[in-house]
């Protein structure tokens, strides 16, 4: 484990004297990624220390068996990801922006040297985060800005489980895992809503085959009605979508789209909050806040293909490889 440390940080340090040549941001960058590998600690070390909690050893204990699940039965990457644990001490690990033009459903891009170009930008400070977000809505963007507990280098680093991911339930915790995981079986390049979508497909599938490994029919229950919920979320901000793409369209002037985007998204807000009032689940909690193209777009991220993914794991009768090697060819298209 310490060569594994010392490789990566000094790979990092290397990336860091590259990176001051090219700007700030990268170089924050590096510098909270070098946070995140200087804090790991192998998962059996922390659990085995006078100090842990027995609530952080038990959820460390869930974690170290659906890492083995996620090798065994879901043919996810056997590495070093997700076999250790990091107290950054702070609830967010970083704060991402999404930003998209005012009369658009296409989010700015960013582009990366590893992960190519995707829709959001990821700041390990909240203020300079916030920084760019104001600077963003200065220039007309909206902007969903907020912050992020679960971080993922596609594999490029020994990811850890992260203190932020410790607020939530097993089910929860579990299945981000198996999402990133799937980020580093499959990704494309400058494809966000591909690469969501996938790992989306392939959280749920691993879900329901880790709640039931477990025989947990209750939690099973539970994460079938959540997950039919967002189904049912993702078809109202579609619908959205389709009418705010024609408002867009409209030959009217700019003041009146204003008033019909605003009516829009007051009538999607209306039919979300009502969608989950009716059910025991939590509303997400940009729907507090006023709604924008940017908030549209995160979600659109996650689901705007899965359908496409779930067809095609029925498909192939619920057969893995044979999942992925077709999610490969789509993505060689």
């Amino acid at each position: 484990m310490i060569s594994m440390i010392v490789s990566g940080i000094s790979r990092l340090v290397m990336i860091i004297v590259i990176f001051q040549l090219s700007g700030c941001y990268y170089l924050q960058a590096a510098r909270g990624q070098m946070e995140i590998l200087r804090k790991r600690e192998p998962i059996d070390e922390v659990v085995a220390a006078d100090g842990t909690s027995a609530e952080l050893i038990e959820q460390l204990s869930v974690v170290a068996e659906a890492r083995q699940f996620s090798i065994d039965v879901l043919g996810l990457p056997d590495n070093d990801s997700y076999r250790s644990y990091a107290d950054l001490e702070r609830d967010y690990v970083v704060w991402n922006i999404v930003a998209v033009p005012e009369f658009s459903l296409t989010p700015k891009r960013w582009c990366y040297p590893v992960a190519g170009c995707v829709s959001y930008r990821g700041y390990f400070s909240p203020d300079s985060a916030r920084r760019k977000a104001d600077s963003l809505r200065s220039k007309g963007y909206d902007v969903a800005f907020g912050g992020v507990t679960a971080y993922s280098t596609l594999g490029k680093f020994s990811d850890p489980v992260l203190n932020t991911m410790m607020h939530w339930g097993d089910a929860d915790l579990v299945s981000v895992i198996f999402h990133e995981l799937a980020h580093q079986l499959l990704y494309v390049k400058n494809d966000s809503g591909f690469n969501e979508s996938f790992a989306t497909a392939v959280e749920e599938f691993g879900m329901e085959r880790w709640l039931e490994s477990r025989r947990q029919a209750d939690e099973l229950a539970n994460w079938r009605e959540r997950r039919a919920l967002r189904t049912r979320f993702s078809a109202l901000v579609a619908d959205a979508r389709t009418d705010l793409g024609e408002i867009y369209e409209t030959d009217v002037i700019d003041d009146e789209k204003r008033r019909l985007k605003r009516e829009r998204l007051l009538v999607l807000a209306d039919d979300a909050n009502t969608l989950f009032a009716d059910s025991e689940s939590i509303a997400p909690a940009w729907l507090a806040d006023e709604l924008n193209n940017a908030r549209l777009a995160s979600t659109t991220l996650y689901h705007g293909r899965l359908p496409e993914f779930r067809m095609l794991l029925a498909q192939c009768d619920n057969d893995l490889p044979c999942f992925y090697d077709e999610a490969r060819r789509l993505a060689d298209e």
